[in-house]
């Protein structure tokens, strides 16, 4: 194996091993979080949210290699996240208009 090689191997197990340090120091933020009352439990669920989007950004990006990828991966990851969204939208909304709430006339 060539020095150069050998290098360049260096070099992701040492951009590796720092996602794997930052992945577990947010999980001890994650559980220091856990014990922090931050007034409603809705905001305890929007922290905790937050946390986990970082470390999925870290295992997305650097463990399944999406940070190199093209522009068409970024289009089909964003047309996804709106159709989510949008799902969800329509989830909360639904809950607004019980069938047992129905008006007769």
């Amino acid at each position: 194996m060539s020095d150069q090689s050998a290098d360049h191997f260096s070099h992701h197990i040492r951009r590796y091993l720092f996602v794997f340090y930052a992945l577990l120091f947010g999980t001890l933020i994650t559980v220091a979080a856990s014990y922090i009352p931050f007034g409603n439990r809705a905001m305890n669920i929007a922290v905790a949210l937050v946390i986990a989007i970082c470390k999925a950004s870290l295992v997305g990006c650097y463990f399944m290699h999406l940070i190199s990828e093209r522009k068409m991966i970024y289009f089909i990851l964003a047309f996804t996240t709106f159709f989510f969204a949008g799902l969800m939208f329509l989830t909360l909304w639904s809950f607004s208009d019980p069938p047992w709430h129905t008006v007769t006339h």
